[in-house]
């Protein structure tokens, strides 16, 4: 009787310390929030659709990682994330005038993809064939003003939502996370 009692109790220490898992390094978190900036909502992500990553991968805003350490499943948060430490201020050099002849593909442009309002992939002119994407602000005859500012450039950032799973990461979600 004692042998079944001492299991029972091992259970359900296990299940607890399964079901009470605190968010810290190599744990998969899941979460539902809403993003808003300026009192307008930018991105809702529900619980048929959460947003799932390794914390401590550097894959999301630090200060939105930081803002999570120790939190755990069922548990809510409200961040606040300021322009600077969410994705920079708009930087007015981030803006640049593309000629047009770039966008030249077989003899001719292709108006259904330079449209003002798109946004364009656009190899960096560096050595590690880097793809920056743009935003298509104004098409003139000679030239395409692009932005290529992150969207929330220059915007503060507000997050509502909830925690809800927590688990340990996988060795193979681990090396997934070493090799990329």
């Amino acid at each position: 009787m004692m042998h079944i009692k001492k299991m029972l109790i091992k259970k359900v220490l296990k299940y607890n310390k399964l079901n009470n898992m605190k968010i810290e390094k190599n744990k998969v978190v899941s979460v539902t929030y809403e993003l808003k900036s300026e009192g307008n909502t930018i991105e809702i992500s529900d619980e048929t659709n959460p947003l799932v990553f390794m914390y401590g991968s550097n894959l999301l805003l630090p200060s939105f990682e930081d803002a999570l350490y120790q939190k755990g499943k069922g548990d809510n948060f409200e961040i606040e994330i300021d322009s600077k430490n969410g994705y920079g201020e708009f930087n007015d050099y981030m803006v640049i005038n593309v000629p047009k002849s770039t966008f030249i593909v077989d003899g001719k442009v292709d108006e259904n993809i330079l449209k003002v309002g798109n946004r364009l992939p656009m190899m960096a002119n560096d050595n590690y064939g880097s793809i920056l994407y743009g935003l298509v602000e104004l098409i003139e005859e000679d030239y395409v003003k692009m932005n290529f500012n992150h969207p929330l450039a220059g915007k503060d950032l507000h997050f509502v939502g909830k925690i809800i799973d927590v688990r340990d990461a996988t060795e193979e979600e681990i090396n997934e996370m070493k090799e990329s």
